[in-house]
């Protein structure tokens, strides 16, 4: 008998007759012999309909007021879940964050777990139910509801996982698994069996959807298997677990694309120590993810900082930048919201050379211009113009042959 936490995303439970059937897997699982952690995501759609709702209101709406209406969703899955569960005779309770006490930080829309106390959850799992978890919520040290950003069910899942130190986490979604890149983007995409910690956690960082960046990152830390597959069909999917020497053999497992981007370019910028901390810390004091970070060679004692964030986020990043920017003396602030990101992910590349040039020359033969370049030790990321980002991902995944990788 194992331990087990699925994840059920939000086109898995759009409807009664969708949750209907995620309860008969459920139940399956269950009566394999298993004991069960249920985390589920709001109906698809519904999430987005709270987030208008609260803008409705308040064209800015305060943050806890915020957190508190869009984790609304998540009560209503968990508790139609629950309560066909038991209809079909098996023993379900629901349960909200601040029930089984997800404690997080007060980050609202992008909260970061601290603590899960499993007292509530081992009970329960001791007397023989089935638990079904709110995901995507947490509460602070202060009992105010707060969010984990979107995707956060994935994080939700996890991090209960990493607690109970579950046998595996099983992600169910609307695809079958981790594949080489979009395949609704490329048609040559293929699905992966396997694929390591690192390359997920740079894939998820670059762009692809699949899994919420903090559930991998998580999951690397407290080791736990992260099954992702399809909650419409019985196929295979793909495993996210440690690095092993077979990975490293293939040079390139995956390309990403990312057109949530937005660069800002601070021009003329004095070049002298504690600039850039005066320019970046306003941004990270709200909790605002800054991405890729370039500065150009200093000509007369002044350079130019280009730096990008998140298309939702550039609207705050606009007022306290401009701030920042005329208090160091710079000449001015440039935004460019036309651009979209483009990587290759690979554990491959610690041992390979000649990555960067493929890459490079693959995109100048379609004529695409790179505006900036960031490198890790296992992914190049390439700024281009956002018209070019289908043609970029199809002629990377046919530079490094990624249609040949299962």
């Amino acid at each position: 008998m194992g331990l087990i936490v699925q994840k059920y995303g939000g086109t898995s439970v759009a409807n009664l007759d969708k949750i209907r059937s995620v309860a008969q897997r459920v139940i399956q699982t269950k009566e394999a012999g298993n004991q069960l952690v249920v985390v589920l995501s709001a109906m698809a759609g519904e999430t987005d309909r709270l987030i208008a709702l609260s803008h409705g209101a308040s064209d800015r709406p305060d943050e806890r007021e915020h957190d508190a209406l869009i984790a609304t969703g998540e009560m209503v899955t968990v508790a139609l879940l629950a309560s066909m569960l038991n209809r079909m005779g098996h023993r379900a309770k629901s349960f909200l964050a601040h029930q089984v006490k997800i404690r997080t930080d007060s980050a609202h829309g992008r909260a970061r777990i601290l603590k899960v106390d499993t007292k509530v959850i081992g009970e329960e799992l001791k007397n023989g139910g089935i638990v079904v978890v709110a995901g995507f919520q947490g509460v602070d040290e202060n009992n105010n509801i707060t969010t984990l950003g979107r995707g956060g069910s994935d994080t939700s899942a996890v991090a209960i996982a990493a607690v109970l130190k579950a046998d595996i986490c099983e992600i169910y979604t609307d695809v079958e698994g981790v594949y080489t890149t979009d395949p609704n983007l490329c048609s040559k995409a293929v699905k992966l069996s396997r694929i390591s910690y690192d390359e997920m956690l740079e894939m998820t960082s670059a762009g692809a959807k699949v899994l919420h960046p903090r559930s991998v990152e998580l999951a690397k830390k407290y080791n736990v298997p992260v099954f992702v597959r399809s909650s419409f069909n019985d196929n295979a999917g793909t495993l996210v677990t440690k690095e092993d020497s077979e990975m490293e053999k293939v040079v390139v497992s995956g390309v990403s694309y990312d057109r949530d981007q937005a660069k800002v370019t601070v021009v003329r910028v004095p070049d002298r120590p504690g600039i850039a901390a005066r320019l970046f810390t306003p941004i990270s004091d709200k909790n605002i993810p800054v991405d890729m970070i370039i500065q150009n060679a200093s000509i007369d004692a002044y350079t130019d900082l280009s730096f990008t964030v998140s298309r939702k986020d550039i609207r705050e990043v606009r007022q306290m930048i401009e701030v920042a920017a005329k208090e160091v003396g710079a000449q001015g602030v440039e935004y460019d919201e036309n651009i979209s990101k483009v990587s290759i992910v690979g554990v491959g590349m610690r041992s390979h050379a000649g990555v960067a040039s493929r890459m490079f020359s693959a995109l100048a033969s379609e004529g695409i211009n790179i505006l900036m370049i960031s490198t890790s030790e296992i992914k190049i990321s390439c700024v281009i113009e956002a018209k070019y980002t289908e043609l970029a991902v199809m002629v990377l995944h046919d530079a490094f042959g990624l249609e040949n990788l299962k």
